[in-house]
């Protein structure tokens, strides 16, 4: 039933985010208007996708996190994974401005891979019984890197382009400038077909290699498909805060803990509602657009506590 539902709204918002825009469209007389199927085909179908694979890919990268690290309250953006992206494609850019842009988004997933595991190394120093350092120390880094980020952009003279990374927007996404989110979403495919190794792995290093996992192989294969996502998203629209951080607690209190047949709808509600928070963003101030990662942010944000300060008695 949840497949069901996930999939009617999906497809709902779908046909509201091709509707909605600067330029009025009226999909019952597409037939035959060739200038409608050419804004459909350029902007609105691209704009919609780019948002569906932006949701999908960060809950999936977030849902993927919290198994890794063993907590609930993690996700790319609150361990410095996001940050270092930032950073590396920061510096990419201003060491080698004409590389193309699959070369930028290499460097930045490195970039990314490399602040992930300086993070989890972090996290292995800490008292497992005070679940919540976890997150705090995660933000503390990720506020370091951030302003190490924002330095070396106010030296450069890039404070614009590193607003625009942080903004999460999609005003900007035409056919030709966001197919590399197709890669991401092949990333969150390769993530349900490693379902069930994700969630041995995240029993623990002990039971999982008790239980015959290759713990390392399995970490370094979460830890990858985490850094791809995320420089992906970063060189391709920007930060979209929260999505890996609320989806998963709301899809595991619904589902529980089983990642196989919960995935799917991680990656449904993730699209659904950065889809909506661009909706949303295009409507309130129309034509003009607040960023998708701004209303994400605000309503992630409240809803997070909301999560937090409700947890059931036996979490």
């Amino acid at each position: 039933m949840s497949y069901a539902l996930t999939l009617v709204a999906l497809m709902a918002l779908s046909l509201i985010s091709v509707r909605i825009g600067a330029a009025s469209l009226d999909l019952s007389g597409l037939a035959g208007d060739g200038e409608a199927w050419r804004l459909v085909l350029v902007s609105r179908l691209p704009r919609t996708f780019a948002c569906l694979l932006t949701g999908a890919a960060m809950a999936i990268a977030g849902v993927i996190m919290q198994l890794l690290v063993r907590n609930r309250f993690v996700e790319p953006g609150t361990t410095g994974t996001t940050e270092a992206a930032m950073l590396g494609l920061l510096m990419v850019t201003l060491i080698a401005p004409a590389m193309p842009i699959i070369g930028k988004m290499a460097v930045s997933a490195f970039a990314a891979l490399a602040g992930t595991g300086v993070f989890m190394a972090l996290i292995r120093r800490l008292p497992p019984e005070q679940p919540l350092l976890v997150p705090l120390v995660g933000l503390i880094y990720s506020g370091i890197i951030g302003a190490g980020a924002t330095f070396v952009a106010y030296q450069a003279d890039m404070l614009q382009y590193l607003g625009v990374w942080m903004s999460g927007e999609f005003s900007g996404i035409l056919a030709g400038r966001y197919e590399l989110l197709w890669l991401a979403g092949l990333m969150a495919g390769v993530a349900y077909v490693a379902a069930d190794l994700f969630s041995i792995a995240g029993l623990g290093r002990a039971a999982s290699v008790s239980l015959g996992l290759k713990y390392r192989q399995v970490v370094a294969l979460g830890l990858m498909t985490i850094s791809m996502v995320t420089a992906l998203v970063t060189v391709t629209v920007g930060m979209v805060p929260f999505v890996g951080l609320v989806v998963p607690n709301i899809v595991a209190r619904i589902m529980g803990d089983n990642l196989r047949a919960s995935l799917p709808v991680v990656a449904g509600m993730g699209a659904g509602l950065v889809l909506a928070s661009d909706i949303i963003g295009r409507s309130v101030r129309h034509p003009y657009e607040i960023p998708a990662g701004t209303v994400f942010g605000a309503a992630g944000a409240v809803i997070f506590l909301r999560l937090l300060l409700g947890r059931p008695a036996r979490a």
